[in-house]
């Protein structure tokens, strides 16, 4: 192939579509293929997601007549600050008129089909393994894994060997904390590079839910800072009214909280008790559950997305406008300019190395650089960031004359435990709040249960001699979908357990681990969640 695109979300589809609506324009002919672990194309999606369509109007004009699934325009946007009882009514910072409520997994699907209209090669189900290098340490593609390994490391009957898919230039579009992203950044330095920042991140827990036609307006956002989260933890909550009497309602927290017993997956269960957002809920039905982590860096934190061989796009680079709530659209754009970046370098002999000055000149810097204080400013605590960020939006408009730095990278954050009290839950009642295996099963979320655990420690012992001990065993905690638990050996020892099959992919683990010893990596494709409305 000319150019190998590593997953089929909205910034690698974006890339697609741009390089062969170049090849037409242009009269040039470019091979693109696409390839995506989820089982479909945007299975693996997840977002909140009020949408802005600067980005697919510029690549899409015409998608009003195309019936792109984004016909929710926002109606009314609300900001209020929760107390355990009560809710107060905020100036709301976000200006959301002219932007959509939407389902990003069933905006990616069309966007699949839109990519296949135009030529673009899609592969769903097949899981980008191991980057491929030539001698010179080249990008020259990538390998997808084997297929059909038992867990003891046999081949099973149904074994096929892995495909390596070669491209002139590669493309990698996996989403915040791309496995092969990760080891490309590394590889290169490419954050040392530029002198960007390390990554920090939140992880988003959502559920789609079916209310009472009475109680639904479409196109209502809603978001929500405070309770049930303390003044050091950064966080807060959407609720969004999409169509079909369906509501999107979710919890951010930021992967840097300090307390080990905080369990994002219990408190977006307690949020969903607080008297003003049960009335919306009661009576209603939760169809689709879901997670993910986010990049909240910004600015600081954008690495040089070159590498020799290829470049890095969207998430997979961090283009996420933290005070916007929106990383979609700025996501697409740099996909764009990834895509015209490669088509110059391959019909003109060009470099890809353009892409960088592309994104310098693009109103995505523009936006991130007026908006870079606004997540550091939290470091300090709720009053503190919120008393900055309104300072920096309201008066400065982003033009402070200097950059705040963000703190420590996540896992830092972490503090032993007896610095804390064990945080005490309530039990989920089945109505609003539910347990995990229960949410499990509405995330779709399967994976051949004989294969190799694609959660990796890296050091066996750390989790007995130092997890547990240290930090009261916080991977049992930070996961949304129960992946890692103690359970009792003999002796009345506890010994970490891993139930791959659970995983959710929304790479926390990978994220927060105090002491970095887990590693994520791609299981069998097609493995995963099943999203169709998230």
């Amino acid at each position: 192939y000319d150019v190998v695109i590593v997953g089929a979300g909205p910034a690698g589809l974006s890339a697609a579509i741009r390089l062969k609506q170049l090849c037409r324009e242009r009269d040039f002919d470019l091979s693109v293929c696409v390839v995506e672990k989820g089982a479909q194309v945007g299975a693996h999606v997840l977002s909140g997601n009020v949408f802005e369509p600067r980005a697919l109007n510029e690549l899409l004009p015409d998608w009003r007549n195309e019936e792109a699934p984004v016909d929710v325009p926002v109606s009314s946007d609300k900001f209020w600050y929760l107390t355990k009882d009560r809710a107060f009514a905020l100036p709301c910072p976000f200006d959301n008129r002219g932007n959509y409520v939407i389902s990003l997994s069933q905006l990616t699907r069309w966007m699949g089909v839109k990519a296949e209209e135009l030529g673009v090669e899609i592969y769903p189900g097949f899981a980008a393994g191991e980057v491929l290098y030539d001698s010179n340490d080249n990008v020259v593609g990538i390998g997808t894994n084997d297929m059909g390994i038992a867990k003891d490391g046999s081949k099973k009957e149904t074994f096929q060997h892995g495909v390596e898919l070669k491209g002139k230039l590669t493309l990698l579009a996996e989403g915040c904390r791309g496995s092969l992203s990760e080891k490309i950044l590394s590889k290169y330095n490419l954050r040392g590079k530029v002198w960007a920042q390390h990554q920090t991140y939140a992880l988003g827990i959502k559920e789609v839910w079916e209310i009472d036609e009475n109680k639904h307006e479409p196109g209502a956002v809603l978001h929500t800072l405070g309770w049930p989260l303390d003044h050091k933890t950064y966080g807060g909550s959407f609720l969004y009214h999409m169509k079909n009497r369906q509501v999107s309602i979710g919890l951010v927290i930021a992967l840097n909280y300090q307390n080990p017993y905080l369990n994002p997956y219990e408190e977006f269960q307690k949020f969903k008790h607080h008297p003003a957002i049960k009335s919306l809920l009661e009576g209603g039905t939760v169809i689709q559950y879901g997670a993910r982590t986010l990049n909240e860096g910004g600015f600081q934190s954008i690495p040089y997305p070159v590498f020799p061989g290829g470049a890095l796009v969207g998430c997979s680079a961090g283009f996420l406008n933290v005070p916007k709530i929106k990383g979609t659209h700025t996501a697409m754009k740099s996909g764009m300019l990834a895509a015209e970046a490669a088509f110059s370098a391959l019909s003109e002999g060009s470099s890809i190395e353009v892409y960088w000055d592309f994104l310098r000149e693009s109103w995505i810097w523009e936006e991130l650089k007026k908006a870079r204080n606004y997540r550091p400013a939290f470091e300090y605590g709720l009053l503190p960031g919120l008393a900055i960020s309104g300072l920096e939006h309201y008066l400065f408009k982003g033009r402070l004359p200097f950059t705040l730095k963000h703190g420590k990278p996540d896992h830092e954050a972490t503090n032993v435990a007896k610095l804390h009290t064990p945080i005490e839950y309530p039990r989920a009642d089945g109505i609003l709040s539910f347990d995990v295996p229960t949410s499990l099963h509405r995330s779709n979320t399967n994976h051949e249960h004989d294969q190799p655990a694609h959660l990796r420690l890296r050091d066996p012992t750390i989790p007995e001699l130092l997890n547990l001990p240290e930090y009261a065993g916080p991977e049992s905690r930070y996961c949304p979908a129960r992946v890692y638990e103690y359970v009792p050996v003999e002796k009345g020892e506890l010994k970490l357990q891993i139930n791959a099959q659970n995983c959710l992919h929304c790479k926390a683990c990978d994220i927060k681990d105090p002491k970095q010893n887990i590693e994520w990596t791609v299981p069998e494709g097609g493995g995963g969640p099943g999203y169709s409305v998230m």
